[in-house]
């Protein structure tokens, strides 16, 4: 049995003593070989030119920091031709160039770096007895991120956006579908960015992405080689916002309306229902049916405070919450709403200017958006749109009328109107809200509870929007689970032609991006992993506490690599 073993700190050095200090850490003394080679001729020498030290942090004993004290010869080159006088003895399986610590310890502050960032690393390293800054840790991990990767170019990629201040500023994050890595991080969300990045990745076949207009147009910019794949996530939970918008028709938006059957008769006729043109007044019925279904709540609940009913049994009976209705009793008209303060970013901010301009006869919006830029404006040139399409319309409301009488009529429910009666849970009596409504219209029968399958059933019964949205929607999900592209033209003829607004406006921007949603139903890539990566770089930003820029943020989400680690 062996009780004693020769130990170097690698190969050629030789162990001269090994010491310890008065505050119990170790010092390894060694030399290196009696004679070097030339790392430029190849050439044998052994005359000494001269020496010197390094000292590198090494694995601890015990607990106890141990430091190495090399000895390193300068060495002449005996070939007078060369084009180096003098070298010193390379150690690269020790350490490398100016570093301060061998390859095994930056292998571990690189990995306890990555996994847990500057502080947390810095704590870690000091109880393991090799105590690293928090600086060092998050220069190297800098470090290692701008080496060069070798492997193969990437070809299919999925791109989506993630959040430094959420609805404030964007950036992108690229991932490698195929590897399932990071690629890179950027630290906007442009065109110009992400068509820059394309451009210098030639190889890529594949851009999947989310519904992002802005995404699409810089694939078709950068990588107009590859072929765009829409997410199929985000086409199922935009059909299911159509829906809602859809089923908040029937009564108040919040979908806990007490109207009666003729209670919004008069704000939505056929007609209104059919019209498919840009200049359909959905927003504004919306509002004055919202209105309405306020004065009807008001009025119910205050005819149930007469009959001697309490707050809480009126809160039972109509869906609310118990301090609304103790507000509204001491109201005896609705109160209105409170509009928040106007901001730069709304054109109504610069309404006194733009109203000016109006009856001076500037009317083009491009110029009245460069205008209120140099005004302070920040809100966008679409904001600014929607304000002066409204000014348009009030000017000739004539018009508006004769385009919604000469609206044709439509298949589906072109020969009724939509009910408007808002329909209850069977179990608890409670009213079954559009969001609840439309994630139920989404959801196929075999993944449905007991009591999920109860208001499915009470909603097709009660709501003949419900039901048709419904067989839409299953339509919908069969074509993306057959993997038949070709039955998507007729179902998007069919939803235009349905006579339901939002669900027709979904299928018209389904056309507008019919190759990459036929390829997101023929291909089987989608940006799942991207999004699993964003939830990975939240978590990473907030146990930085937000602080993280760019460049460490993108150092810690590319993947690690051990063999590039003794470089630091």
């Amino acid at each position: 049995m062996r009780t004693k073993s020769k130990w170097s700190p690698g190969p050629g050095m030789r162990v001269k003593s090994v010491v310890s200090d008065g505050d119990g850490d170790w010092v390894v003394s060694a030399c290196g070989p009696s004679s070097g080679r030339c790392p430029a001729c190849r050439k044998q020498s052994r005359s000494r030119h001269g020496w010197s030290y390094r000292s590198l942090q090494d694995l601890p004993i015990q607990g106890n920091e141990v430091t190495v004290r090399l000895r390193l010869s300068r060495w002449r080159c005996s070939y007078r031709h060369c084009e180096r006088q003098t070298f010193t003895d390379p150690i690269p399986e020790i350490a490398a160039p100016y570093a301060r610590r061998t390859t095994r310890v930056a292998k571990i502050v690189g990995l306890l770096g990555h996994g847990t960032g500057g502080r947390p690393a810095e704590r870690l390293m000091k109880q393991l007895g090799m105590p690293v800054s928090d600086d060092t840790i998050l220069r190297h991990l800098k470090r290692m991120a701008s080496q060069v990767d070798n492997e193969p170019p990437a070809r299919i990629i999925g791109i989506d956006d993630w959040s430094w201040r959420k609805s404030w500023r964007y950036g992108t994050i690229i991932v490698d579908l195929e590897r399932r890595k990071v690629m890179d991080i950027l630290e906007d969300r442009s065109v110009t960015s992400v068509a820059q990045w394309l451009k210098r990745h030639p190889s890529i076949e594949v851009v999947s992405r989310d519904r992002c207009g802005l995404y699409a147009q810089a694939a078709r910019e950068g990588a107009p080689q590859a072929s765009q794949v829409a997410d199929r996530f985000h086409l199922i939970q935009n059909l299911r916002l159509a829906i809602e918008e859809q089923m908040s028709l029937s009564g108040r938006a919040t979908g806990r309306a007490l109207l009666p059957d003729e209670g919004i008769e008069n704000d939505y006729d056929d007609r209104a229902l059919h019209e498919q043109a840009p200049g359909t007044r959905w927003p504004n019925q919306l509002r004055r049916t919202h209105r309405q279904s306020r004065k009807e709540v008001f009025e119910t609940v205050h005819a149930l405070s007469k009959e001697g009913l309490t707050c809480s049994e009126i809160a039972r009976r109509t869906g609310y919450g118990r301090r609304s209705i103790t507000k509204w009793l001491t109201f005896e008209t609705p109160p209105d709403r409170r509009r928040g303060a106007v901001l730069p970013t709304s054109p109504l901010y610069f309404e006194s200017f733009l109203t000016q301009c109006w009856k001076e006869g500037n009317r083009r919006g491009r110029h009245l958006f460069h205008d209120i830029k140099h005004r302070g404006y920040t809100g966008s040139f679409s904001n600014l749109e929607r304000l002066l399409a409204s000014w348009r319309r009030a000017e000739r409301p004539e018009a508006d009328e004769e385009k919604v009488d000469a609206a044709p009529a439509r298949i589906g429910l072109s020969d009724r109107a939509p009910d408007n009666v808002p329909v209850r849970d069977p179990q608890t009596g409670h009213l079954i809200s559009p969001i609840v409504a439309a994630t139920l219209c989404i959801k196929p029968r075999g993944a449905l509870t007991i009591n999920q399958a109860r208001k499915v059933d009470a909603l097709k019964q009660g709501s003949r929007t419900f039901a048709v949205l419904r067989s839409f929607a299953m339509r919908f999900r069969g074509i993306f689970r057959g993997r038949t592209s070709a039955k998507l033209d007729q179902w998007i003829d069919d939803a235009i032609h349905s006579g339901l607004a939002f669900l027709a406006r979904f299928a018209r921007v389904l056309r507008r991006d019919i190759d990459a949603v036929c390829n997101a139903i023929d291909l089987p890539w989608s940006n799942g992993q991207a999004e699993g990566q964003i939830n990975r770089l939240k978590t990473i930003k907030r146990a930085m506490y937000g602080r993280a820029g760019p460049e460490l943020l993108r150092a810690r989400m590319m993947p690690i690599k051990l063999t590039d680690l003794h470089t630091n």
